[in-house]
């Protein structure tokens, strides 16, 4: 049966830690996070070298995780395994054409109205199923130069009235290079609204500090904060509060998912995920079906189980607890419901 989780308490006290001392104090060897939850011996069945993709976990996320638990859904999402290396007929580098859609460095240009901006390649987290764990981030940043491609590209096309800022993850970025941006755009009338896709508010909460709201708060923009969450035990009260100052910022708080197998291909705790955002002051946007990532094809989760789950989320949560299911795909107008 599908159960409601309580009510988050949520308290806007201010972050107790620098986020960029945090950041540097990320796990970032699979032996150690091992070691931190008692699951040493599974050390034996990591891949090489990180699968090719750097494992890095903040401590802060670690102590969210089950101790002893190899089947820990936080822990799922981010820990190397050897299947990554299984090459999967249809599971290529650039899942969602990223590459095609390229109009100036850093900027992608899918959607009517709107235009994306590669604003950084760093994360504070390194998911496993991370679409862009192939992309070629050295030769596609949007902030370079203080985003003087981006901007002219945005200025010589007037049907763009969305800005969308996405990476790796745009709050990795130093608050005075969001500045520079914001000085910029000040100059582009036609863009009116800024939307931030980032996992930082989750996973490094203290990112939304005071220099990060100040300055969203002063942006004279319609604004637009994504998170991207998996399952309710990922959020506890640090990330509560992170939320709480991004509303005080009048920023509009939505969160997006991708459908795991093994994480929350689970009717209870995709519903449980709902009621916590909520609860958090979040709502529930997408639930995206996993793009075909190379590295990533043992998350995946069938279209008729995807739809079965939704189903059961219909008849037994409101319908504003009820992302929508899509997948992305390249080429396409808009994402495409499921």
């Amino acid at each position: 049966m599908i159960t409601a989780s309580p009510a988050a308490r949520i308290t806007p006290d201010a972050p107790a830690a620098d986020w960029r001392q945090l950041w540097r104090e990320a796990v970032t060897d699979a032996g150690e996070l091992l070691d931190l939850l008692g699951l040493q011996h599974l050390a034996g069945q990591l891949p090489p070298a990180d699968a090719g993709f750097q494992l890095r976990v903040p401590r802060g996320f670690v102590a969210r995780m089950r101790h002893g638990d190899p089947r820990d859904p936080l822990l799922l999402q981010v820990l190397p395994q050897l299947v990554e290396l299984d090459e999967v007929p249809g599971f290529v580098t650039d899942a969602v054409g990223d590459m095609a859609a390229r109009e100036a460095r850093g900027v992608l240009h899918k959607y009517h109205g709107r235009a994306l901006l590669i604003a950084s390649g760093s994360c504070a987290i390194n998911c496993r199923y991370c679409f862009r764990r192939h992309f070629p981030y050295g030769e596609e940043m949007a902030a370079a130069g203080q985003w003087k491609q981006a901007l002219e590209h945005l200025r010589q096309d007037p049907s763009i009235s969305e800005l969308i800022l996405s990476g790796g993850d745009p709050l990795a970025l130093a608050t005075t290079k969001l500045e520079e941006l914001g000085r910029g755009l000040a100059e582009l009338p036609q863009v009116i609204r800024l939307r931030i896709h980032s996992r930082l508010p989750v996973v490094l909460p203290e990112r939304i500090d005071a220099a990060f709201t100040g300055w969203l708060g002063a942006l004279p923009l319609q604004k637009v904060v994504v998170l991207h969450a998996n399952h309710a035990n990922e959020l506890d009260a640090s990330v509560d509060a992170a939320c709480a100052r991004l509303r005080a910022t009048g920023a509009t708080v939505l969160n997006q998912s991708v459908l795991l197998r093994g994480v929350n291909d689970d009717a209870d705790a995709l519903a449980e995920l709902s009621e916590r955002l909520f609860a958090a002051g979040v709502l529930p946007y997408y639930l995206h079906q996993l793009d075909r990532v190379q590295g990533a094809a043992h998350f995946e989760v069938d279209d008729h189980r995807a739809l079965v789950l939704v189903e059961a989320l219909r008849t037994h949560l409101p319908g504003y607890l009820v992302p929508r299911l899509v997948r992305e795909v390249g080429g396409d107008a808009s994402k495409r419901p499921l």
